[in-house]
């Protein structure tokens, strides 16, 4: 594969460090071998390049917390609290889903996600082996996980055999682009004693975990009234914080609580639409931060949010939390884009340099078009981005230097065949269950 050039106009190689000045990147082999100012000094005969003056790079995005095939689910339950949600619209839904079904809806998240910039997310469902054969045709990376419930001991096991055989199949394949994690789903669809099989299987096979936690004061309130102690302290003491765990929404938290997820180096994902949307409150990032845990942004399901742009996410992480804390200071604009990029690529377990535009880093770049008016003019590119861009503003997108989108257009997806297929599948959805 030759070497891939990208003149542009300017480039944020990470949240703290930006080049307003024409750059040149090189990529080879995936990662970013060189970047230097101005026009590539060298001969480009060799290599595929790409004119690109009025764009910024950007570090790919990344999705820390979602469940990708519920795009299927898009609007199928809106304005409805969690649990009701849950068990009144989407689990009934989720039981007609196939196979099939989440292979298609995993490929109409990863076109979502490419074309509004995202390189890599997080996913926990079903049928995962479809999912993810959908991430390694499109290109994307995905830190995967067999979504484990424990209510039932037969079901739970099965879980667990299956969560063993997705991770010897597909931990590092597609280029080493698809990571596997265990996914339990919650504290009250996973008993304590399964929980403690969660922790054993991730030690075994060495692997870390994401799970919901402390999603909802509910939630909270019936883990207290029947294990005496929060869904953290549960974690914590069922041993399950002994291993690299991922805790997604992080919403109700005691000081205690903050002080455990910081002992125990356990990130957080930070949902704030999905969050907002199903009314489960607004997580204590400030604090977390303050606290020198890790937080990534996350979208959660399309069903919850309802859409998969991470530039939403990052401008709402920025602002929420300054209105409710009546502090204008409370995140920055720098700390959103990190939660999304360097932060985020930590929160997820991927090694060092992701999230970055730095050489040796893998070649997961953004191009933002700097001629949206959005983006004009600019007093503080980090600004604008956080502030002012979205998913419209994304040109190009590369993963380990391979191009997913160019000048707007997908390369590795067939999304006529994605609009047919999920449209076909929705009428089975809304089809009504046989008597």
């Amino acid at each position: 594969m030759k070497p891939t050039l990208l003149h542009v106009g300017a480039v944020v190689r990470d949240a703290d460090h930006v080049d307003e000045a024409p750059t040149y990147i090189v990529m080879e082999n995936g990662r970013i071998r060189e970047i230097g100012s101005g026009r590539y000094p060298r001969s480009t005969e060799d290599m595929d390049v790409y004119e690109r003056p009025t764009s910024v790079a950007i570090p790919g995005l990344i999705n820390c917390h979602g469940h990708a095939a519920m795009t299927l689910l898009r609007g199928a339950g809106d304005d409805m609290p969690l649990m009701r949600w849950l068990h009144d619209r989407i689990f009934p839904l989720e039981a007609k889903l196939t196979a099939d079904a989440v292979y298609w809806g995993t490929l109409l998240a990863c076109w979502e996600m490419i074309a509004s910039g995202t390189t890599c997310f997080t996913d926990m469902y079903f049928f995962m082996d479809d999912a993810a054969r959908a991430v390694a045709e499109a290109g994307i990376r995905g830190v995967l996980s067999v979504g484990l419930v424990g209510l039932q001991e037969e079901a739970g096991r099965q879980g667990l055999a299956r969560t063993r055989q997705f991770a010897r199949t597909w931990h590092g394949a597609a280029d080493g682009r698809i990571r596997v994690t265990l996914g339990p789903h919650a504290p009250y669809t996973c008993p304590p004693r399964y929980l403690e099989q969660v922790a054993e299987l991730s030690a075994e096979l060495d692997l870390p975990i994401q799970i919901h936690l402390s999603e909802t004061a509910g939630e909270v309130e019936d883990c207290v009234r029947e294990h005496g102690r929060s869904p953290i302290a549960l974690m914590r003491d069922l041993g399950l914080f002994a291993r690299p765990v991922l805790a997604a929404h992080c919403v109700h938290l005691s000081e205690d609580d903050i002080a455990i997820l910081a002992q125990h180096n356990v990130h957080v994902a930070h949902n704030p639409q999905s969050n907002l949307k199903l009314g489960s409150g607004i997580a204590p990032v400030p604090r977390l931060l303050r606290a020198g845990i890790t937080v990534g942004l996350g979208t959660d399901g399309a069903a919850s949010n309802n859409n998969l742009d991470m530039f939403e996410e990052m401008r709402l992480a920025a602002t929420l939390h300054k209105g409710v804390g009546l502090d204008a200071t409370a995140v920055t604009a720098s700390e959103a884009l990190a939660m999304a990029t360097s932060e985020g690529a930590k929160a997820v377990f991927l090694e060092p340099g992701h999230g970055r535009l730095q050489v040796g880093a893998p070649a997961d770049i953004v191009l933002l078009d700097l001629d949206s008016p959005v983006l004009l003019p600019i007093h503080n590119l980090i600004s604008n981005i956080v502030y002012s861009a979205s998913a419209a503003q994304v040109t190009d997108v590369f993963v380990g230097g391979r191009a997913l989108m160019s000048r707007g257009e997908l390369t590795t997806l067939d999304t006529e065949r994605i609009r047919f297929e999920v449209r076909r599948l929705v009428k089975q959805l809304r089809a009504p269950a046989p008597v």
